[in-house]
């Protein structure tokens, strides 16, 4: 039974996207680090290289993507779930030509959705028909199971960290849960709002300090965002500060890190987002989801 599950797993892959997707999710357990500025940021960086990129506002309750690009969109995710719109007919035109997935602003059944709905969400990436290089999930704050499962469903997890002990307590305790609880031992640490090159280094050797002791896991140093203000007067405009001061020195770190995960390496076969939504589309539409709890 799991080699025909493997097979039909196989061709299904064909089918939706016959190229890899690079899948990221940016996270970091504490809300206020800048994982949205980060998240929108890169991805038009990353645009602007060539990449067809999108990004999923995975904060399903409390979006805000939209809003800090100063987009409007009349529907969203909670439209699709109700299944009064394709995941397609929802997604945004963002700067550069990146597509954005809106979630819902002050819905609370959006951020607690119960396992059919998970489902429906799920047959709904299953079938979206955009081309993409790049996927960039910007997850809620905490360890809800939403933000652990769109953590999971990523190729490569992005743990965004400020230097202030509840970012870096919340940060070990994202690693320790994906680690010890779904086996997940691959991370990259990026620092933001970093004064210096040096203080992010420093926030990056901290964090190792504590894995090493008590964790089996791998962290890799992704960089570090400097704190500027250009950032703050971009984000009062709502655009990008890769676009409203593409000379500044912030602008020109998001881009070196666009070029930088350009190069990170694509897992061989399915993978990210195809594994996690194909997986589960098979397991629901044969029955089995849930089955075993």
């Amino acid at each position: 039974m799991f080699d025909g599950k493997e097979d039909q797993a196989a061709g299904l892959r064909r089918m939706v996207n016959p190229e890899p997707v690079r899948v990221i999710a940016v996270t970091g357990g504490k809300g206020g680090v800048g994982k949205t500025n980060i998240s929108v940021n890169l991805a038009v960086a990353w645009a602007e290289l060539g990449r067809k990129v999108m990004v999923l506002d995975a904060d399903l309750g409390l979006a805000n993507i939209d809003v800090v690009l100063g987009l409007h969109s009349e529907f969203d995710l909670s439209h699709v779930l109700r299944g009064e719109r394709t995941l397609d007919e929802v997604v945004l035109e963002g700067p550069s030509g990146i597509q954005v997935v809106p979630a819902s602003s002050g819905v609370q059944e959006m951020a607690e959705l119960s396992e059919a709905e998970h489902a429906g969400l799920i047959r709904a990436f299953s079938d979206l028909g955009s081309d993409l290089d790049v996927l960039i999930v910007d997850t809620a704050a905490g360890i809800s199971d939403t933000v652990i499962s769109f953590s999971r469903a990523a190729q490569e997890i992005l743990v965004v960290v400020c230097d202030e002990p509840a970012s870096i307590t919340d940060a070990y305790a994202m690693i320790k849960l994906l680690n010890r609880e779904y086996g997940i031992d691959r991370f990259r640490i990026l620092s933001n709002m970093a004064r210096s090159a040096q203080e992010g280094k420093e926030l990056y050797s901290k964090i190792c300090r504590v894995t090493d002791r008590y964790l089996d896991v791998m962290l890799t140093y992704a960089g570090s965002i400097p704190y500027d203000e250009q950032l703050r007067k971009a984000v009062k405009a709502q655009k990008p500060v890769v676009q409203a001061f593409p000379r500044s020195r912030i602008a020109q770190t998001f881009n070196n890190l666009a070029k930088k995960a350009d190069n990170w390496p694509v897992p061989e076969g399915v993978g990210g987002h195809l594994q996690f939504f194909i997986e589960r589309l098979i397991q629901y539409s044969t029955g089995s989801l849930g089955a075993g709890r």
